[in-house]
């Protein structure tokens, strides 16, 4: 009987022992990061996310406008919020983070330079918010947010880059060449090929507004067709 209680009397210590030890563990869990901040740090990671996405789909001056990459930029600053809160006051997850990171390659290519400044953005703000630098996200994103629409302002002013290509019979190219003198300010040749059966010009033109030049290129006698291709200035520099 005497056994027996014993018996009893450690188990009901080891099951005491254990819940105090979960007790501790869940108190060191919420102690600096309690579900309060992880839902108000989410909210603003949501709003501050959807600010860099929507500068990004105003301010876009590619060619294809991808909604994809709007929504991972998104995601960007709603996943790094809650990482780097995780980490911030644990130095044995930041060295596990900075390792898993040095591990991961991305095989995505990112064709615009752009995008890659982009995401660096949506980064930078998630480590801001993870941080519970609330004040100092809010001023970030929408100082950067504001110039990105100036520059962009700014640069719709410019004329515009396009590419015409132009197929005529070869006696046709000095009528195209004064064609584009009159109603072009700025012009450059990038490409000519001349076959048996004509010829192909390839020409950067930058617009200053929205003349038909295509038009005035099919009435050209000995023009078979023309098409007005936009391009980046990137592309066409």
């Amino acid at each position: 009987m005497m056994g027996m209680a014993l018996a009893e009397g450690t188990s009901v210590k080891s099951v005491l022992a254990s819940d105090s030890n979960l007790a501790t563990y869940f108190a060191e869990q919420f102690k600096s990061l309690t579900p309060m901040k992880v839902v108000i740090a989410l909210v603003a990671g949501f709003v501050v996310g959807c600010i860099v996405a929507f500068t990004y789909k105003k301010c876009y001056r590619g060619v294809l406008y991808s909604p994809n990459f709007a929504l991972t930029l998104m995601m960007l600053t709603l996943i790094t919020t809650p990482v780097v809160m995780c980490i911030k006051s644990n130095i044995s997850l930041s060295m596990g983070m900075v390792g898993a990171l040095s591990i991961v390659r991305f095989r995505t290519a990112v064709k615009e330079p752009m995008d890659t400044a982009y995401m660096f953005w949506a980064l930078t703000m998630g480590i801001l918010l993870g941080a519970e630098l609330y004040i100092v996200a809010l001023a970030v994103v929408l100082g950067i947010a504001v110039i990105l629409f100036l520059m962009n302002f700014i640069k719709f002013q410019n004329p515009n880059t396009y590419l015409l290509v132009v197929h005529y019979d070869a006696s046709a190219e000095y009528d195209i060449q004064e064609q584009l003198r009159r109603s072009v300010k700025h012009h450059r040749l990038r490409s000519k090929t001349v076959t048996r059966q004509g010829a192909e010009m390839t020409v950067e033109v930058r617009l200053d507004n929205r003349q038909d030049l295509v038009a005035s290129m099919l009435n050209l006698e000995g023009v078979y067709d023309a098409t007005l291709v936009a391009c980046q200035s990137e592309a066409g520099a």
